[in-house]
């Protein structure tokens, strides 16, 4: 039987990102699985696992993937790097027409690249199978109370990018022990939202109902998850529908302003639609009984359902200000009257080697399988954005985007 040979990239993007879709144990776990793969790994200075902890499990190294049939790698891969007629996992970060990406899609049909992207891997209820969103939630949760306890001078938390990992930051959390009797609100309710909350519990602290915060007074902190239902309105009928408001987003209205009213820190988690409303304005925040002072924005959606995320923030230099009177962006923890915002964009980065591992759980159990089945669920089908220089069918939709030449005016 002729193996099927799969390739793990070397990721090339820059900034560097130090993820890898399998990590050492799970790449001799896929070899023990599946007999029919051959696996390689191409060598990376950069990687969270190193080189070594690779071949130390017996797992061979190869700079030259052309004999690959199958590559897998995390983050978009740098076109002049692509191999022609090969399949490809990753993000390609495409399907939204991205500006940045539009000559890489570009490059994936001239080179007659399988491209499967994990976000459009779903299961036969539409969610998402492979995601890093639980670790984004982790580390969002991590950093907006780091950045808290750094602008009212509490504590200061060891950055999630500097801990070795989950257990690593863990440890950092013995230093919260000056929290205020604050209330947090969690937006959401998918895997970022999850880890978000999975870090407050791990905390100790006290989640309550949505109800009990809003209108109790509590002398220790708090915090509740709040979903879309809590702060939506449609003017026009009485009783909440979920499938309704998913389907009609702008014929609602937002709420949000009540809990605006008692929340000392808001981590944003919730998915937004742009037709919906966003969570207040910017005359909102200049209202007097606007109390959030910080917000971590771990969804990142610049010009969002967050106005005053008007950028996003890095690794490096998490935070900045947000002067509700000027409408400005100032220089992080410049003024107690400034809102303080934590938008980085990339957070699994900080945490690589736990998001690795549970990443290439993923694809251990949620993607090899169709690989070798003949795809008999349609998976990886309807998970293709190109195949033999052409858009499959399903997006098509991105014609103009990758053909702009040939857009009908």
């Amino acid at each position: 039987m002729k193996k099927l040979k799969i390739g793990v990239l070397r990721e090339g993007k820059i900034p560097v990102d130090k993820r890898v879709p399998l990590t050492p144990k799970k790449c001799l776990e896929v070899l023990q699985t599946f007999p029919q793969v051959q696996l390689v790994v191409q060598p990376s200075p950069i990687r969270c696992f190193s080189d070594e902890e690779y071949t130390d499990l017996g797992i061979p190294l190869e700079e030259d993937l052309s004999s690959c049939d199958v590559l897998f790698g995390v983050k978009e891969v740098p076109i002049h790097q692509l191999i022609p007629q090969k399949t490809y996992f990753f993000f390609s970060h495409t399907i939204k027409k991205q500006a940045h990406n539009q000559k890489l899609l570009q490059a994936i049909l001239e080179k007659k690249i399988t491209m499967i992207d994990y976000e459009t891997i779903t299961n036969a209820q539409g969610d998402r199978e492979v995601a890093f969103g639980r670790w984004a939630g982790i580390v969002g949760a991590y950093n907006g109370l780091l950045t808290y306890g750094r602008k009212w001078d509490l504590f200061h938390l060891k950055p999630a990018h500097q801990c070795h990992d989950l257990e690593d930051m863990l440890e950092e959390f013995f230093k919260v022990k000056t929290l205020p009797s604050i209330k947090i609100a969690v937006t959401g309710g998918g895997r970022v939202t999850q880890g978000a909350l999975e870090v407050l519990t791990r905390m100790g602290l006290k989640q309550v109902s949505v109800f009990d915060y809003l209108y109790k007074e509590y002398n220790e902190p708090v915090f509740t998850q709040v979903r879309s239902s809590h702060y939506h309105m449609r003017p026009d009928v009485e009783v909440w529908d979920t499938a309704d408001f998913y389907q009609n987003p702008h014929l609602y209205q937002s709420t949000f302003q009540k809990f605006a009213k008692v929340t000392d820190l808001l981590m944003a988690c919730a998915y937004w639609n742009p037709a919906a409303p966003v969570l207040f304005t910017q005359e909102d925040m200049q209202k007097p009984d606007f109390k959030i002072n910080t917000i971590a924005d771990i969804t990142c959606d610049v010009g969002g359902s967050i106005p005053c995320t008007k950028r996003v923030s890095t690794i490096a230099d998490p935070a900045f200000d947000y002067n509700p009177v000027t409408g400005e962006l100032e220089e992080a923890y410049s003024s107690e009257k400034n809102i303080t915002i934590m938008a980085v964009d990339n957070l699994p980065c900080e945490l690589p080697r736990n998001a690795s591992r549970d990443f290439s759980r993923q694809i251990i159990d949620k993607v090899l399988p169709h690989l070798f089945n003949g795809d008999q669920d349609g998976v990886l089908k309807k998970a293709t954005i190109a195949k033999d220089g052409a858009l499959c069918e399903k997006y098509s939709y991105l014609k103009d985007y990758a053909y702009p030449a040939h857009a009908i005016s």
